[in-house]
């Protein structure tokens, strides 16, 4: 028989709970947001280096096709560009987009042995103009930047020159940056270091065959203080003398396609027509002509 003096026996159970694993999700998030920022700044960096005939070349890349492209309102910096065929339209009007597919004229084919023949020698002629251009293009432009790393003087106007690749050819330009012009305000002669660069230009272009063309370029503000003497005046002088410059260097006067004064008319910066930019010089080496193989009407 048990003791009155017996204590119970109490057994406690504790029950353990399992906290659940934290998930990864955010991690993933974080990962999406770190890469969002990478591509962010890699597309800024990208910006940055591109010049503005890089730009406006993917512009017109993504442009809609065989659409005229011409400015609206007023034309000035907050004009825009409206892709139409009327042209400026008042605000509130409704845009009209107007697409026209052309088929382009196919060629006759060649009929005779004769004429089979000299459409081949043509089309092989095309090719080896086309790559010996291109060759003659990389060379220029390569030997162009490397006078100006090799020459302090020059190096100092690497801003101030734009050498890309058009359809015309390969086009050298010079042009104003705001604090450094090229030439003295409404004076057609150019500082020496623009004579200096441009004689440094005509050394490279001596060596090639192809011809040159050279244009004058102003912004929009007017001529001062010349009565009767405007920008188209203006222009034509300065790429009169820059065709003097680069004769006297060696190139000879037949290799001088044209020489032309364009004023205020083709902008590098259309959005902005009195921007220091748009006063410069282009020399263009202009891609050879095809010679016509002997019996051969196209």
């Amino acid at each position: 028989m048990a003791a009155k003096n017996e204590q119970p026996i109490i057994i406690k159970k504790v029950k353990k709970v399992v906290h659940g694993h934290h998930g990864g999700a955010w991690k993933i998030a974080y990962a999406d947001f770190v890469t969002a920022m990478m591509a962010f700044f890699l597309l800024m960096w990208l910006i940055s280096m591109t010049t503005p005939e890089q730009k406006q070349g993917l512009a017109d890349y993504f442009a809609p096709a065989n659409v005229s492209r011409s400015t609206s309102g007023a034309g000035g910096i907050m004009g825009g560009t409206a892709f139409d065929e009327t042209g400026a339209r008042m605000p509130g009007t409704k845009p009209q987009i107007v697409m026209t597919v052309s088929t382009p004229a196919q060629p006759k084919s060649p009929e005779t042995a004769e004429e089979k023949a000299a459409a081949a020698q043509m089309e092989k002629l095309l090719k080896e103009k086309s790559a010996r251009d291109e060759r003659n293009f990389r060379s220029a432009a390569e030997s162009i930047r490397q006078s100006m790393r090799e020459n302090p003087d020059l190096a100092q106007l690497s801003r101030n020159v734009i050498v890309d690749e058009t359809p015309d050819g390969l086009r050298i330009q010079i042009v104003d940056q705001d604090g450094r012009s090229m030439f003295p305000a409404d004076m057609a002669e150019p500082y020496e270091r623009t004579r200096q660069l441009i004689d440094e230009v005509a050394k490279i272009l001596i060596k090639l065959p192809n011809r040159v063309s050279i244009s004058g370029h102003t912004d929009a503000n007017p001529v001062k203080g010349k009565a009767g003497y405007g920008n188209w005046e203006l222009t034509s002088d300065r790429a009169n003398a820059a065709r003097r410059i680069v004769e006297n260097a060696g190139l000879s006067g037949d290799r001088i396609y044209q020489v032309i004064g364009k004023a205020d008319s083709d902008p590098l910066f259309p959005e902005d027509p009195y921007m220091a930019a748009n006063r410069r010089l282009s020399i263009v080496l202009l891609r050879e002509a095809p010679v016509t193989p002997p019996g051969f009407s196209p």
